[in-house]
Order: structure tokens, then sequence, then C-alpha cells
């Protein structure tokens, strides 16, 4: 053995008796490795005490899914309804309405009643215009079979005595849900309208023979709408409607 040999097995042994007095040697109690996903492993983390994580900031837009809760006992608190806050801004909790509208969403997990009522406002501007028009392309697609047999023919009626009718729409002043239920996978919806209107008939001759071509005229109209819950296709359309005097 020369000389640099021994010098270097002398390092060697002074490394490891470095290292060793530095690092330890197990015992067999040593604490398992950390991890960050573990309750146990945070609770360890942090001397037994449990940190409550701080509430992520929700952006616009964001999936959130809500968890189940516990209270102080350790019970598990169930997440509240999304579907039950959405209706008891439209519905008393506990009344005819709520449970129809609560049936309606349980058919139907994308409704959602503020949604519904601005489509609802939407369709009804649109089917009053189209009336007053003779637009029976435009109706088509937003009536059922029955309430479009019925425009239809009134559209063919006012056609065949000439007369014409001069239209305007103002505004909604209020639409208000007023009853809801499900009849087998029908979803169907009453909407009660209060809206302000010109509208005047006039005859072969240009006489006004209904209406008013300058006075806005309050008009309270009831309609139904349904959809069929099983199907694809998502539009609701008018199957009833009534006119309040």
């Amino acid at each position: 053995m020369d000389i640099y040999t021994l010098i270097f097995l002398v390092l060697a042994v002074v490394i490891f008796w470095k290292l060793r007095s530095v690092l330890g040697q197990r015992t067999g109690n040593e604490r398992p490795p950390f991890d960050p996903f573990s309750r146990r492993g945070n609770d360890a983390a942090n001397g037994g005490k449990t940190i409550d994580a701080q509430p992520t900031e929700v952006r616009p837009g964001d999936k959130v899914v809500p968890l189940p809760r516990r209270a102080e006992d350790g019970t598990v608190i169930a997440p509240a309804d999304p579907s039950a806050e959405r209706i008891a801004a439209y519905a008393p909790a506990g009344s005819p309405l709520a449970a129809g509208l609560a049936a309606v969403a349980s058919a139907d997990r994308s409704f959602d009643p503020a949604q519904f009522l601005d489509g609802a406002r939407t369709a009804y501007e649109m089917i009053v215009t189209a009336f007053a028009q003779g637009d029976r392309k435009a109706l088509k697609p937003l009536l059922g079979r029955e309430v479009f047999d019925g425009f239809a023919g009134a559209i063919t009626d006012r056609e065949q005595k000439g007369e014409s009718v001069e239209f305007s729409f103002v505004g909604i002043d209020k639409a208000e849900i007023t009853d809801a239920a499900v009849r087998a996978r029908s979803a169907q919806i009453t909407v009660r309208f209060v809206s302000k209107l010109i509208s005047a008939t006039r005859n072969k001759a240009g006489e006004v023979v209904d209406g008013d071509p300058v006075v806005v005229a309050d008009v309270t109209d009831v309609w139904t709408f349904a959809r069929d819950t099983g199907s694809r296709d998502p539009n609701w359309l008018l199957v009833a409607t009534e006119t309040v005097e």
C-alpha cells in the first residue's frame, strides 16, 4: 500500500464519521415523511393544531362544486341546494309555487328561474310583434301546435277581411311566474305579463276598427310555456294564452 492510498483511506473514514454525526442513524422511531395533502400531516406540521385554509377567491365564470362541511360536533352539514336558493327568490318557501319550481328543477337540472324569465320576456315581445305583423314563419318555432293554429287562423281571418295592424311594443312593466308543474315529461310554467303596447287595427278603407294608433294601452297576458324534459331541445314553447281584461 503506497502513501497516496493510505491518505485516501484516512480521508474516507473521516468523512464517514462526519456524516454520521450530522445525519445521525435510524433507530426505527423516525417520523414518516411529511405529506402536504394529508390532514394528519398538516396537523403534525403545525404542532397538532389544525389551521383552516383561507377561502380562495372565486372569479365570475368559475365552476364551483359545493363540498360538505362539518359542524363542531363532527356531523356533516350538507351543502345548500343551489336550485333551492334560486327558487327562493321567486317563490315563498313551502308554497305550491316553490314546490312546482322544485319539481321542474329536479326534472331539468339546467333550469334557472332568472334565465327562464329573461327568455320568456324576449319570447313575449317576439310573439306579440310577429302576430301583429302576420309573420307565421317567426311564430312557428315559438308556439305549440294548438296555439300556432289559433294565431295562424286569426292572421288568416285578418287577411281575408283586408285588415292591417299598426303596432308598437313599448315594454314590459312586470313578468312574474305564477304557476309551475311537471306533467309526465312536460315541464310547464305560467307567467303573468304586464306590458304596454300601441295597437290599432284598420279595415280596407283605413278606418280604425279596433285599438288606438296613439294611445299606449296596458295589457295583461297570462301565458304558459312548456318544455319536454326528455328532449335535447332546450327551448320552451308557448302552449296556452289568456288575456286578462
